[in-house]
């Protein structure tokens, strides 16, 4: 046994040797088997779409040209069939490396456990360890093949869309189906993209590892000798120059623009203009769709950002802080409110509340703390230009206490409709505040009469 249930890594026979938890490779191989279900359920989910909305223009396309039909359809529908049921397996290696399927913090993962299972990390091993080790390294090389699996069946929904497109474009009474195909494609490769970003979104334990890790000069040299990117350029340490032949340099490239274009300097401004026109455009399109990395997957309909959020990437949780005036019926009150908000849109939100009712006293000379009552809300934003949205709610507050009230009769309970308008902004990555100003048109009939105008400052996290 490890202190701590740690793994114990030497740096050299000198320095004190480091220790990685334990705790680490189970918590990546549960996040690894836990995204390999995923990406398994919603490949499968696709492709059973697709399937379905294939056979149905196999089906229109038989009643207008059933020969075309046949040849158009026929293989595809087996195609899909096989790529569905090859989903539960593994790829051979001969289909390995794809265009656009490399995942560079997968690749990161994978050969920091590589290191520590190789004999040059000095790992104090016991059996429970080793198999935490296999167990975790057996996880990952699993995900990759999904992740692996999950481009080809995006570049065989991408030809294939394009291809029937083409072919069909020109039947009526088929447009919808082609609809529904083109959002079925795109919609899978916008989830595939969102996985890989809950993928990149390390938890402490990890980030503890890796600054461990980063300690040792072996592992240094390990990753900068077995990364993609070294294989890639054939890197092999900084010790050896890249072997970098057959890629262009930066003065051969100037010499085939001079070629082409002539010198001088009429011929550089040309090409600095055309670079700026082209660099203008890429960055328009960017700003559209910022998550394409490929130019097949442009959508030809609005897309919806919010549906491959799962629910609880909707829910976003916060809080907010009101201060009520002393009256001759209530001292001052602060409201401190807790609240979940569901995206239903990317700009809009709705969501409930409670808030606690804390008196603070009628002024300086008569500071105490009470409690005042609670509240219930429900609240619905949307956002109007930039930072600043449009709020709306509606509130019941619980606030018994009457004295000095002439006949001795209040209301209990009360109830506000809000209308108004909230600022956001960033206070760094995981933390929004808000400021908002709203305005009770219920305020009539409250008794005792409240303040219609509500200050609120708040938080999401």
């Amino acid at each position: 046994m490890f202190p701590f249930k740690g793994v114990l890594i030497a740096q050299d026979s000198t320095k004190t040797p480091i220790q990685i938890s334990e705790k680490y490779l189970s918590t990546v191989k549960k996040k690894s088997d836990n995204m390999e279900r995923k990406i398994t359920a919603k490949s499968e989910q696709s492709l059973r779409r697709f399937m379905k909305q294939e056979e149905k223009l196999k089906r229109k396309l038989s009643k207008i040209d059933s020969l075309k039909a046949q040849n158009l359809f026929s293989n595809s529908i087996d195609s899909l069939g096989k790529l569905k049921a090859g989903i539960q397996g593994k790829l051979s290696r001969a289909k390995k490396i794809l265009p656009g399927g490399s995942n560079m913090y997968l690749d990161s993962l994978g050969n920091t456990l590589s290191f520590l299972q190789g004999p040059n990390s000095l790992l104090k091993q016991s059996k429970g360890v080793t198999d935490k080790l296999n167990g975790s390294i057996k996880a990952v090389d699993e995900l990759k093949d999904k992740f692996q699996q999950a481009e080809q069946i995006k570049a065989y929904i991408r030809e294939r869309k394009q291809l029937l497109k083409e072919q069909l474009s020109q039947y009526a009474g088929m447009t919808k189906n082609l609809q529904k195909i083109n959002k079925e494609a795109y919609y899978y490769a916008q989830q595939m993209r969102e996985y890989k970003e809950v993928l990149k979104d390390k938890k402490k334990i990890e980030q503890k590892a890796i600054e461990q890790l980063k300690k040792l000069p072996a592992f240094k040299d390990f990753m900068s000798k077995n990364s993609q990117i070294a294989s890639l350029f054939n890197l092999q340490g900084a010790s050896n120059p890249a072997n970098l032949e057959g890629l262009q340099t930066r003065a051969q490239v100037e010499q085939l623009i001079q070629q082409r274009l002539g010198s001088g300097p009429n011929a550089g401004a040309a090409v600095s203009q055309q670079m700026a026109e082209a660099r203008s455009r890429f960055d328009e399109l960017k700003s559209k769709f910022p998550d394409l990395d490929n130019a097949a997957e442009m959508p030809d309909f609005k897309p919806n950002e919010m549906k491959t959020k799962s629910f609880l990437q909707r829910l976003e949780f916060g809080s907010n802080i009101q201060f009520q005036r002393s009256t001759k019926f209530f001292p001052t009150t602060g409201d401190f409110a807790g609240q979940v908000a569901y995206k239903f849109h990317k700009n809009g939100s709705t969501g409930v509340g409670v808030s606690y009712k804390l008196g603070m006293g009628t002024g300086f000379n008569d500071i105490h703390l009470s409690g005042q009552g609670v509240g219930l809300r429900s609240f619905v934003d949307w956002k109007l230009k930039g930072t600043f949205f449009l709020n709306g709610g509606y509130e019941q507050n619980y606030q018994p206490s009457y004295v000095g009230l002439p006949d001795g009769t209040g209301q209990p309970w009360t109830q506000s409709g809000l209308i108004g308008i909230s600022k956001k902004y960033k206070i760094n990555s995981k933390l929004k505040g808000n400021m908002m100003l709203l305005f009770d048109f219920l305020y009539n009939q409250h008794v005792p009469r409240t303040d219609p105008i509500k200050v609120r400052l708040g938080y999401n996290f």
